[in-house]
């Protein structure tokens, strides 16, 4: 980084616009391609110009110097892999569409990794043999693949990403939690060197499989997650991992359930308003096919289906909706008017709101039919619960009770204590200090290094284009030659005694641009300090602005060099 060359705009592969591009929806992406910094392959799939490669690089580096701090040890593990130890553990089939799979000329199957659990286990299971070998943390920064049915928000969630993905190995519980620890820190340490706004939340385990799970969440506009935060207490969950416990009230004073005439009612909205309830009084009974098995979902007739948390259950069984021709193969089926009593044949699952001792409104199994006084363990049983609800903004907090805060955010990273998953699947043993194999227990730990750009970029934009933190920036200082032959020749000269500083430093020396899209380029292209050759260049003046703040002075050149160079 240090003493690099000075790097000319005249000579700089990188071209701004002034518009945004036409597909892009969110900040980052028009921001970084508007600047220069990423240009679109394909969709999903992102180059990464000079300036974009260097604030890349710079993201890279801290996480490898905080890896390296915790006695990581780094290497390179190939993206092509072969079918058979991802069948082994299941995910060949448990990833779905999203994974790429190819095959070579003799026909042999192969996957591009999108993550790489099954190889590194594999190689600890080649170089590891004895308890004294262990505990290990392997790691590696490479590119991954997943096969997005829509790839959208350019570099946030494309089919072609870089991760920095690490594994700790250990041969006791005890000693997981160490390593999970340790990694839990690191990551802390490396989103605050990055200058990143983020919460730590409890999240689900997922595909990856695994126990105890942690989600590192950057609060943005654009994020694909919802995380509930109590403003009272500390807990903090993805949406996704939030469960309430299972409250059953005493339902013996409801009377027998009766059925009621509600003709042209097959949806809440209209039940409610025909009766003159709440829509909370009513229970909504959503029918899903599970590995073609039908399985009716109950909630409240108020909230809202999380079918993330239903596939979740599930996983890694395929769940889809059911369709017209399968309530035509199942007459007891009535759609619009389902009600969990009587059904046969039908697996009932229920969200905990759906307690045993409530009573519903619910559907009669008959066209214009529904059912009051219908009591949860009286009338119906339900063969599991399972928290399917989508959580609204003051739901009570599970551990104190107070409403929850929602809002959007980046997963920029993401910890797992996986147990012996793989260890089992794939037989990682090592000798024991008795001489007996021990079952190897796992990590897995991740931190998405290109969506930590974009997350950056969306969180320190500002109206005028981005903003980078000075440790990402891809140059410390941004010199801008306002036009003039005696302004282009300062600033060229100062950028070099900035370099011999120690500086990084982007120099704007174009010729027949004007100063005012110079100076726009540079507030879009956002480095912190931006220093201007203009109208008292002849004097020995510059002007010194800092791109946050905005606050800016004329300083002689010594001046300015030695502030810049404390």
């Amino acid at each position: 980084m240090a003493n690099a060359p000075v790097q000319r705009m005249s000579q700089l592969m990188a071209k701004t616009l002034r518009d945004d591009p036409a597909d892009a929806e969110v900040l980052s992406h028009k921001l970084l391609v508007r600047a220069g910094y990423v240009r679109r392959t394909a969709a999903g799939i992102w180059s990464w110009l000079p300036l974009g490669k260097k604030v890349f690089s710079n993201v890279e580096r801290i996480v490898r110097e905080e890896m390296d701090a915790i006695g990581a040890q780094e290497v390179l593990l190939p993206a092509l892999l072969p079918r058979e130890p991802y069948e082994a553990t299941g995910r060949w089939d448990e990833y779905g569409a999203e994974l790429f799979r190819l095959n070579d000329r003799k026909g042999g199957d192969y996957l591009l990794g999108p993550t790489h659990e099954e190889i590194f286990t594999l190689l600890v299971k080649d170089q590891c043999s004895s308890y004294k070998d262990l505990p290990v943390i392997l790691y590696q920064i490479q590119t991954k693949f997943r096969d997005e049915a829509r790839p959208r928000a350019g570099i946030l969630r494309g089919r072609e990403f870089q991760m920095k993905d690490s594994y700790s190995f250990d041969t006791e519980d005890e000693g997981l939690a160490r390593s999970y620890a340790l990694h839990r820190e690191a990551y802390k340490r490396v989103f605050e060197r990055l200058g990143l706004d983020y919460r730590i939340v409890a999240a689900t385990a997922g595909a990856m499989g695994g126990s105890k799970s942690e989600e590192f969440l950057a609060p943005a506009e654009a994020g694909e997650d919802t995380f509930a935060d109590c403003p009272n207490c500390d807990f903090a969950a993805n949406t996704e991992a939030i469960n309430y416990e299972l409250q059953p009230v005493d339902g013996s004073a409801v009377p027998a359930a009766e059925e009621i005439p509600t003709p042209d009612t097959p949806t809440i909205e209209t039940l409610a308003a025909s009766l003159g309830v709440p829509a909370s009084a009513t229970l909504k009974n959503l029918l899903v096919k599970v590995d073609g098995e039908i399985i009716a979902v109950g909630v409240p007739g108020d909230r809202e289906v999380d079918l993330g948390k239903v596939e979740e259950h599930f996983a890694p069984a395929s769940v889809e909706m059911v369709t017209e021709a399968d309530f035509a193969e199942r007459a007891d089926l009535v759609r619009g008017y389902v009600g969990p009593q009587g059904l046969e044949k039908v697996t009932y699952i229920a969200d905990p709101r759906v307690a045993p001792g409530t009573a519903w409104i619910t559907g009669a199994n008959k066209e214009g039919m529904h059912a009051k006084n219908v009591v949860a363990g009286r009338d119906f049983e339900v063969d599991q619960y399972v928290d399917v609800v989508v959580v609204q903004e003051g739901d009570p907090c599970p551990k104190c009770g107070t409403g929850l805060k929602l809002d959007r955010a980046i997963e920029i990273g993401h910890i797992f204590q996986l147990g012996r998953k793989y260890a089992d699947a794939l037989k990682l043993d090592v000798l024991g200090q008795n001489g007996k194999p021990v079952r190897v227990t796992m990590g897995s730990y991740g931190i998405g290094v290109s969506r930590a750009v974009a997350a950056l970029a969306e969180q320190s934009a500002d109206d005028k284009g981005l903003c980078w933190p000075a440790e990402v920036a891809p140059a410390d200082v941004h010199v801008v030659a306002a036009g003039k032959a005696v302004q282009t020749e300062l600033a060229l000269e100062v950028s070099e005694q900035l370099r011999a500083a120690g500086l990084r430093v982007l120099v704007d020396d174009r010729a027949g641009v004007s100063p005012g899209v110079k100076f726009t380029d540079a507030e879009l292209i956002g480095v912190p300090k931006i220093l201007v050759a203009g109208r008292r260049s002849a004097e020995g003046v510059v002007e010194l602005k800092d791109r946050r703040t905005g606050e800016r002075e004329e300083l002689p050149v010594a001046e300015a060099i030695a502030r810049l160079s404390a």
